[in-house]
């Protein structure tokens, strides 16, 4: 049945991906960046006003999830279920236990164009319980003000953050260059594409990656929880699939899953070396500059063979038909067949 096929497709795209580019032995996660001093983490105890608050900013024009509660009722209904709601979601952080219906998706697929019957040719949209998302939010909100409290992001991670933007990354990358090339400088640059990010994430690498940066036993355990038994139904034309597992990935739809992904490649940018680099989601910038175009190649290319190796290690790869090479130069002259800029597969990648 088609719709089944959609929903093996779907729950197994970051799988799919893994099995075409098997990972090399050499490659390894990059290493956490290291603070004498690391903040630890705990959660902190819900209280029902946050809770009162978060239903009641609900969308009521949502759809539900696959457990039918309609974000409307819950909305009307507010300030009677808030007390029992947050209990319920302090109990969950206690016992590091999630209910298994809250980590159901529905997922949605949406035309782009093409074959009708490929799933290639569809956007999964995926639709999570709406309690799922209220307590996700809650949860949320203090990971975010902890870490930016005690700055664990990296400086050039632009994706998810409060007061940053493509537009703030932007910006900073355009004035790097621009300062390069006031100094008649050449500046070369790497646009890094990954292929299915979001959906490829290991989930024991990402609680090592928690673990690094103080997170308690209990929050490990909770997010332990949190990502096993995930399962996802297609939902289409009024027919639903059977359910199938989705073990990688963060899920997608939740409001946990920028968060959690920002926090699994924020250090790949200590394997940049001396090149630039900058962070933006799923997609990355490396770009060096200097007096010799021969130099500025070669600089790049070893930074980007060691960002190459860290995205692998993470089991993030590249999409070397999409990965695209740029120069930058003002009144200097420049090679009329540059120095290919290859992938660790040997792959040329394209200039623009």
């Amino acid at each position: 049945m088609m719709i089944e096929n959609f929903n093996k497709h779907f729950s197994t795209a970051g799988h799919a991906f893994l099995l075409a580019t098997p990972t090399p032995a050499n490659s390894s996660a990059p290493p956490a960046s290291t603070c004498p001093s690391r903040p630890s983490f705990s959660f902190t105890k819900i209280q029902i006003a946050d809770v009162l608050k978060e239903l009641q900013n609900l969308d009521p024009y949502k759809s539900a999830g696959l457990d039918n509660l309609d974000p409307l009722f819950l909305k009307l209904s507010a300030a009677i279920v808030a007390t029992p709601i947050t209990s319920l979601l302090n109990l969950s952080l206690v016992s590091s236990e999630i209910p298994k219906d809250w980590k159901a998706a529905a997922v949605i697929p949406l035309f782009k164009g093409g074959d009708t019957l490929d799933p290639n040719c569809y956007r999964p949209i995926s639709i999570l319980p709406c309690l799922s998302k209220v307590f996700e939010s809650l949860v949320n909100k203090q990971i975010i003000d902890h870490f930016e409290s005690h700055r664990t992001f990296s400086a050039v991670q632009s994706g998810f953050r409060a007061g940053h933007g493509c537009t703030s990354a932007t910006l900073k990358v355009l004035n790097d260059i621009i300062t390069a090339i006031d100094k008649r400088h050449y500046c070369a640059a790497v646009f890094i594409d990954l292929a299915k990010a979001f959906d490829s994430v290991n989930h024991h690498i990402l609680i090592g990656r928690l673990n690094s940066l103080g997170f308690s036993n209990d929050c490990l355990a909770w997010f332990t929880n949190y990502f096993a038994d995930r399962v996802q139904c297609v939902k289409s034309e009024g027919l639903l699939s059977g359910p199938l597992a989705v073990s990688m990935g963060v899920p997608q739809g939740s409001i946990l899953g920028p968060t959690l992904f920002s926090v699994y490649i924020n250090d790949v940018a200590l394997a940049a070396g001396d090149s630039l680099i900058h962070l933006y989601a799923d997609d990355t910038i490396l770009y060096t500059s200097g007096p010799s175009l021969d130099t500025v190649l070669t600089n790049l290319q070893t930074s980007f063979n060691a960002i190459q190796h860290s995205f692998r290690g993470l089991q993030l790869l590249l999409n070397a038909s999409k990965t695209k090479c740029m120069l930058f130069n003002r009144s200097l002259p420049a090679s009329a067949r540059p120095t290919s800029i290859t992938t660790l597969d040997g792959s040329d990648l394209e200039y623009v």
